[in-house]
């Protein structure tokens, strides 16, 4: 079966690419894949990837926490009461952006569950889709949340909820724009979007080059800036009314990057270089380690 190979760009149309990095998979296969970087937006994805029916495979292993809930290892352990306080505070940010205490919220791609389980203990209906069977089965399970899957998403009515958010998911997903379309069809008129990714221009991203773990080949296909961001929305009749830091991102990324240098103390080098992001972060939101983008229908 042929490779997923990018041959025009999906934020700007562009049709000419430049070698960037070439980045180890740390998590599953261990094989190395090359990241290509758009010579007009400056979008970096990663090419010559499995197609999205034998990708799978990249995603089985236990210690993809938000798919199988590990607690392994102390860096998935430092994980869990993060997520909870993370979870907590999504809940505020979506209160405070959409000015409602209840509504219906999507979730796509919400891995086990956590998130959504927030949102309806306090009084939101809630929906959303997962790839993961697994993932799947421990939200119905644990929180008695049903998840469609992905390709459902199509099965929605329009203009049909008050909030859409992806934590983390919009890297993953293969047929991009056709994704951007749906969601916007989903929005209400006076809805929003939310997109939380990895920022591929932040200082953790470019001290760590090939080793910064949220490149995560080739699980992540695309490595946004704030810029590409802006112009994909614009693409798809949205438009951008607010950027928010995640700063805490940083830690979990460059501890985990250090112990993917092979470093002897990962979680003392990962926290002084998680602590100087967070700092300069302040000053400037692109050197943040992820970013929250919140659209609006224009």
């Amino acid at each position: 079966m042929p490779k997923f190979s990018i041959s025009v760009c999906p934020v700007c149309g562009n049709t000419k690419f430049r070698s960037f990095l070439t980045c180890k998979d740390h998590y599953v296969s261990g094989e190395h894949f090359n990241i290509l970087e758009c010579t007009g937006c400056g979008l970096k994805f990663t090419n010559d990837i499995e197609p999205e029916e034998n990708s799978d495979k990249y995603y089985q292993s236990e210690n993809y926490i938000s798919h199988s809930n590990t607690s392994k290892g102390l860096i998935n352990q430092l994980y869990h009461p993060v997520r909870r306080y993370m979870s907590e505070r999504k809940r505020k940010l979506i209160e405070k952006i959409s000015k409602r205490k209840s509504g219906s919220l999507f979730d796509m791609g919400a891995g086990t569950g956590f998130f959504l389980n927030e949102m309806q203990n306090h009084d939101w209906k809630v929906y959303g889709t997962e790839k993961s069977e697994n993932a799947r089965n421990f939200a119905k399970e644990k929180f008695n949340i049903h998840l469609n899957t992905p390709s459902d998403i199509k099965l929605f009515d329009d203009k049909q909820f008050n909030m859409i958010t992806l934590w983390h998911v919009l890297e993953h997903i293969y047929n991009l724009n056709e994704y951007m379309e749906q969601l916007r069809r989903l929005m209400k008129d006076d809805g929003f979007l939310i997109v939380a990714v990895p920022n591929s221009n932040s200082f953790d991203a470019r001290f760590y080059k090939r080793f910064w773990a949220a490149y995560d080949v080739p699980r992540h296909i695309w490595h946004f800036s704030p810029d590409q961001m802006k112009i994909l929305g614009e693409k798809h009749g949205l438009k951008l009314t607010g950027i928010k830091k995640m700063p805490l991102d940083a830690f979990y990324i460059s501890i985990l990057s250090e112990k993917y240098k092979g470093s002897k103390i990962p979680f003392i080098k990962g926290v002084i270089t998680g602590k100087i992001s967070w700092l300069l972060s302040f000053f400037d939101y692109r050197k943040c380690s992820s970013l929250i983008f919140i659209f609006g229908k224009e």
